[in-house]
């Protein structure tokens, strides 16, 4: 599949704090992943109001550059994809079944993207776009070893259909999404994003989830409850039952230029109504 082209490299990298294009390292893979979560958050406020989300490149670029807003998988693990593949690592595309929340043993659908990037004949698994339990470092594929990076360890399982992603939480090892390495092309993205933008089922439709990393710590919304996980901490939780106190918090924690007030206030009021 022939990833889209960035229309301004120069300009991301700026945003992600490189004066000049990193060498496609396993260094640089490291520092690019760890700032991209820090700097660009996930967010759903598209599917709270209702609104379509496309993903070709240019829509993703639009939104996240000159709008002021992050997104979800498959927008920022779409735009770290072309990143990667400009700087020229060896990169493409896979997907997976979320089942964090899940019942050991669930099957869910095939609705999360990340990649897959190859340095030197090694396999890493590198996402971006994974709300409030992204890993903020590439990890390795075929090691079964506890894997350290700058916030939880997590760990890569075998299955019998092809890999579970862990994470350490509080002392449990409790499992991300499923994953194989099967070839995606584009209509698989587009389904797949369908689904989690537009299906009732969806646990996107309707809901307000955002989340970004910062230095040993990650800071979550869901729906108008707010919290920040500091890394040894115990974590701090309130519950904002006001929606221009929502706003503000997402203006200033997360970094976000919202949509308009008058359009978004509405959205949220109804969600702390549902809370």
């Amino acid at each position: 599949m022939n990833q889209p082209r960035l229309s301004d490299c120069a300009r991301y990298l700026r945003r992600l704090g490189f004066d000049t294009a990193p060498p496609p390292t396993l260094d640089s893979l490291r520092q690019l992943q760890w700032r991209h979560t820090a700097e660009f958050p996930f967010e759903t406020l598209a599917t709270l109001l209702g609104q379509p989300v496309p993903i070709d490149l240019e829509s993703v670029e639009r939104k996240i550059f000159e709008q002021g807003r992050g997104g979800y998988c498959y927008e920022l693990n779409q735009l770290f994809l072309a990143l990667l593949q400009d700087l020229g690592f060896e990169a493409r595309g896979i997907t997976g079944r979320v089942v964090m929340n899940a019942p050991e043993g669930a099957w869910t659908a095939r609705t999360h993207r990340l990649s897959l990037v190859t340095l030197d004949g090694v396999r890493y698994v590198t996402d971006v776009g994974f709300g409030g339990m992204v890993p903020t470092a590439p990890l390795l594929l075929d090691s079964r070893e506890v894997q350290a990076t700058p916030h939880e360890p997590y760990r890569i399982e075998t299955t019998e259909d092809g890999y579970m992603l862990r994470a350490n939480v509080g002392g449990e090892w409790r499992p991300m999404y499923l994953f194989d390495l099967q070839r995606q092309e584009e209509i698989d993205y587009i389904v797949g994003n369908w689904y989690v933008c537009s299906h009732p089922d969806s646990p996107f439709k309707d809901r307000l989830m955002v989340a970004r990393t910062g230095d040993g710590l990650r800071k979550t919304l869901n729906g108008n409850s707010y919290a920040v996980h500091q890394i040894g901490h115990e974590s701090e939780r309130r519950t904002i039952m006001d929606a221009d106190e929502l706003i503000d918090l997402l203006e200033t924690e997360f970094g976000l230029r919202v949509p308009p007030r008058e359009l978004l206030r509405p959205a949220l009021e109804g969600l702390i109504t549902r809370s």
